[in-house]
């Protein structure tokens, strides 16, 4: 993947655009007139004389000038000739429409060739596919679209991008209030990545977020340079990664060939840039909404208000689920709510403040405005609308013109929520959002686009993480070697790690005279050999010289050398601290509950390298072993300093040798309690020679 070598801004926002084809490129030019676009349309085609009341061109050579986009909607061979006149012509840039390039090179035999060969033709200018659809920007009124859509022009919004043309239609057909200035597609992203388009749309000042539908990661630099751009500009950044199921990257593969990467290490990669994620395309737009008004929230303390206990137990389950916090009521709130609803009314949050005030602006206004002076970062009010066909809905009105009242009077941000999406008119939205209170489509919804909100706002208030480790393998692929766990524990010593005091031995009666030397009780494992365990090449706790004679005799046969190890004293846990190559993110570590509850508890973190002191504590402090670390039941606490220690420690080395390594595995890593640090009893390294 090579990044986009000359600026995207032409392209993205032309006054200039070049079609080229039948009939994608006809309903290119009717999108554009549709929608308003004021610059110039040059149709490009061998035989017609006009489309839609503008003169053909018969090749790129005869165009006026260098048009600024171009829609090259022909053959694969052909779009390359085209290409290669557009770029020689010094034109802005194109869209690709055409597939039969890498994406479908499992079905084609030239697939790879071609793609290489529309790049080289392309040379510096942008292009953007192949098996693309195109841009919708509805800021000038610029499609490269060859369909209909469901959007209008905005003054400002936010950007989508996705490498499905499909998802993309869906979204543009959203009728939840949502200002979309751009829709884009990159199709199978041969020289332009989503992430270098995402860093063009997010210079224009009239864009305020940007949403990715990700498939695959098309190039971490690029993220990283999106994650750092968004910080800079303050517009914050929300994905949708696809990719978690074995299904999902199957699919994933027979759409665009990119990969989909490991999903966990997606998630840490994403925490770290300061990256929202959600789990699906509403949550997606609802969090869009959100960041849109209020940008990313500065904590995750909401309030909700509803006129049912019904939908108040909704909110409060619902948030069981997210990471949002219904904090307690000030002392300073209640006396104002209490007179505002009754004494009827429970005070609490989230509240059912009845049915007493309903109808009434000015009491609903009261009420809100003392939910909305205690301080949260958003305040939630749950109201579904009825049918617009059936019913009357002037008392819903009447509520959502208090809430808006109340947000103005207390300057704090406010969100009306529909429990089910249908129920609340487009209208309705779009009128809440000019209002600047969001409307929410779905509970579940809002409350991921809080917690999205709020992690995002969290990650910005810390520093900037620090650039991550580039990934690369060097040497081009020698033979993989495996340390013996002598030789692996001496390397990771060298970098800090704690390790029990030890010697090899190569005869039992070597090892024995080892045992006398280090002082018992001891450790007696047999070199070579991969699972000790199960081959019985472990003992432990050999309290004399004749029981490290016999339990030496006696793995003799499977065992090429021996270590024997002072005993560690019982811990008060176990962890596991590994590392592996992700395909994408390159070398990562990964800490976890060790020995034998690795599989059992599935309790781990992942840190994508370099860490910090920071990140360390945070990822322990998620752990769920972390209550065995504070003293479970009245046990003794761990050393979580020496354990920290041991984690950057662990992760120094694979910094140090990320060239080499592919596997590392401290397990388990013995936490003794608090004072008397952390000692890695077995490790295994192996990396290229």
């Amino acid at each position: 993947m090579t990044h986009t070598p000359r600026s995207l801004d032409r392209l993205i926002r032309p006054k200039s655009i070049a079609v080229f084809g039948g009939k994608e490129a006809r309903r290119v030019i009717e999108q554009c007139d549709k929608m308003g676009f004021a610059g110039d349309i040059w149709p490009v085609h061998p035989r017609e004389d006009q489309i839609l009341g503008r003169k053909c061109y018969r090749s790129v050579a005869d165009l006026p000038g260098a048009p600024d986009a171009s829609f090259v909607g022909v053959n694969r061979q052909l779009t390359i000739e085209i290409i290669s006149a557009l770029s020689a012509r010094g034109a802005g840039g194109a869209v690709c429409y055409a597939s039969g390039f890498r994406e479908a090179a499992s079905e084609l035999d030239d697939g790879n060739d071609m793609q290489e060969a529309l790049v080289a033709a392309a040379g510096d200018m942008p292009i953007v596919g192949p098996n693309c659809y195109g841009f919708i920007n509805m800021l000038d009124g610029a499609l490269l679209w060859p369909d209909q859509h469901g959007m209008q022009r905005v003054d400002r919004g936010v950007a989508v991008l996705t490498q499905s043309s499909n998802i993309a239609c869906n979204i543009s057909m959203q009728t939840r209030g949502l200002p979309l200035a751009y829709l884009m597609t990159a199709g199978n992203q041969a020289q332009t990545g989503l992430s270098d388009i995402a860093c063009a749309v997010l210079e224009d000042p009239r864009v305020t977020a940007v949403g990715l539908h990700i498939e695959g990661f098309d190039s971490i630099a690029a993220l990283e340079r999106l994650a750092t751009r968004a910080r800079e500009l303050g517009k914050p950044v929300v994905t949708l990664k696809v990719g978690k199921s074995e299904a999902a990257q199957l699919a994933t593969v027979s759409h665009t060939a990119s990969l989909a990467g490991n999903d966990r290490v997606s998630s840490a990669l994403l925490a770290r840039l300061g990256i929202g994620r959600v789990d699906t395309l509403p949550a997606l737009l609802e969090t869009l909404k959100l960041l849109h008004v209020a940008g990313p929230l500065e904590s995750n303390e909401i309030s909700s208000m509803s006129c049912s206990g019904g939908e108040a137990s909704l909110m409060a389950d619902a948030g069981v689920r997210h990471r949002v916090n219904y904090r307690a009521l000030l002392d300073e709130q209640r006396r104002p709510l209490k007179e505002a609803l009754g004494e009827m009314v429970t005070i609490a949050n989230p509240l059912d403040y009845h049915t007493f005030v309903w109808g009434n602006r000015e009491k609903q206004m009261t009420a809100f405005s003392a939910m909305m002076k205690g301080g949260y970062a958003l305040n939630l009010i749950v109201l579904d609308f009825p049918r617009q066909d059936r019913c009357d809905a002037a008392d819903w009105v009447t509520t959502c013109d208090a809430v808006i009242d109340a947000a103005k009077a207390t300057g704090a941000r406010a969100g009306i929520v529909a429990s089910l999406g249908e129920n609340m008119p487009e209208q309705t939205a779009l009128s809440l959002m000019a209002a600047g209170v969001i409307p929410f489509f779905g509970i579940d919804e809002a409350l991921a686009a809080v917690e999205t909100a709020a992690g995002i706002g969290a990650a910005w208030a810390k520093p900037a993480p620090p650039k991550l480790l580039n990934g690369g393998v060097s040497g081009g692929g020698g033979a993989s070697i495996t340390l013996s766990e002598h030789d692996a524990k001496t390397e990771l010593s060298a970098s800090g790690l704690r390790i029990p005091p030890g010697k090899t031995a190569t005869t039992p009666q070597d090892a024995a005279n080892a045992a006398e030397s280090l002082g018992f009780p001891v450790v007696l494992k047999g070199l070579g050999v991969a699972h000790k365990t199960e081959a019985g090449a472990v003992k432990l706790n050999l309290a004399s010289r004749e029981e490290v004679l016999a339990a030496a005799e006696a793995m003799a046969s499977v065992a090429s050398g021996y270590l024997v190890e002072k005993m560690v004293a019982t811990p008060v846990a176990e962890l596991i601290i590994g590392a592996m190559r992700d395909p994408v993110a390159g070398p990562v570590l990964t800490i976890g509950a060790g020995g034998i509850l690795v599989e059992l508890l599935d309790d781990s973190a992942i840190l994508t390298l370099p860490t910090t002191p920071e990140l360390i504590h945070e990822a322990i402090d998620g752990l769920k072993i972390r209550k065995l670390l504070d003293g479970y039941r009245g046990g003794p606490k761990g050393d979580f300093a020496a354990l920290a220690e041991a984690v950057a420690a662990a992760a120094s080395y694979v910094v140090s040798n990320a060239s080499m390594l592919e596997e590392l595995d401290i397990n388990p890593l013995m936490v003794l309690p608090e004072g008397h640090g952390a000692i890695a009893a077995d490790a295994l390294i192996r990396r290229r020679n």
